[in-house]
């Protein structure tokens, strides 16, 4: 019932709050949300470590506006069709280093995204350096216009609930269970008759089909793609908002991505200390809080309810 309360009043808050916070501001906010939880389930809950997640976010990104200024397509099915476009990448990273782990996983998936740059770079359609410009906001199922930001604001909230719903029905599902089993001890699991290759495979392809469903979501928002999605910095700022928020948990990945998003709107006009000051506060992070914010709260509570 208390949990039940707590995501009714959050809801209540996320649909008052374009009236007091700048919509782009929020939405960006929510894409990243997105896409901190899409690496949360590789990494918190498989174990499985991605140098090279934007690639998924920045390909979705260039699928996405590609198909609206192309086609009269209506603006949800653009978005889910570069999703799905991410997720077969995914699939095919998967098959190409799902059989190794760590170290080789992680910079096997870094190569791969450094090749999808330079594809995305050469391509004509993208428009090179200069990126995907004016990406038009097509309407909504056909009928509905989300022209205006503070309109558009609720479609990508729906998203965002969405995909954190579909995040925690995943790990609290069977699957889950043998996912975080096989994080825990793979040889044991491998022992038990299971084929952790085909888990960590549909993980893979969830994952990045979710962080697909980000970027899309946020070539619609700035109505603009360009190379910085699908760069290596992008994958290195989901993996800080991750650790900051607490790895493995469920709110972790929401709370370190508005942190990391505020921070980088209020240090902006810093610029090149804004990175220095972020690097400070990781370090401070990981030495005080290495469960992450969430992760400390939680460990806290449980402290104080077995006093």
């Amino acid at each position: 019932m208390n949990r039940l309360l707590l995501i009714g009043l959050l809801l209540i808050v996320a649909i008052a709050a374009p009236f007091f916070v700048y919509p782009v501001l929020l939405m960006t906010v929510l894409c990243f949300v997105i896409f901190a939880s899409s690496f949360n389930l590789l990494l918190g809950y498989a174990g499985l470590l991605c140098f090279g997640h934007a690639m998924f976010f920045g390909t979705a990104a260039y699928i996405t506006g590609y198909v609206l200024k192309t086609t009269p397509i209506s603006i949800e099915i653009a978005i889910l069709g570069g999703a799905l476009f991410s997720a077969a990448i995914g699939y095919g990273v998967a098959l190409v280093s799902v059989r190794r782990s760590g170290i080789q996983f992680a910079m096997i998936t870094l190569a791969i995204s450094q090749f999808i740059y330079f594809v995305l770079l050469q391509s004509e359609f993208t428009g090179g350096e200069d990126g995907m410009q004016r990406i038009p906001r097509n309407d909504l199922f056909g009928v509905i216009d989300v022209a205006d930001n503070n309109a558009y604001y609720y479609v990508v909230l729906a998203f965002a609930v969405a995909a954190v719903a579909l995040v925690y029905r995943i790990v609290h599902s069977p699957y889950g269970e043998v996912l975080k089993a096989i994080r825990d001890n793979e040889p044991r699991v491998e022992s038990l008759g299971f084929r952790p290759e085909r888990y960590k495979v549909l993980a893979i392809t969830l994952s990045a089909g979710l962080a697909g469903l980000g970027g899309a979501l946020k070539a619609t928002v700035f109505q603009f793609a360009t190379l910085t999605d699908v760069s290596w910095t992008v994958s290195g700022e989901v993996i800080l908002m991750t650790l900051m928020g607490g790895l493995g948990t469920l709110v972790g990945p929401m709370v370190g991505a508005g942190l990391v998003i505020w921070m980088n709107d209020e240090l902006s006009q810093f610029g090149e200390w804004s990175l220095i000051a972020q690097g400070a506060i990781l370090l401070l992070v990981i030495i005080f809080f290495r469960r992450g914010v969430v992760g400390e709260v939680q460990n806290l509570v449980r402290l104080v309810r077995s006093r």
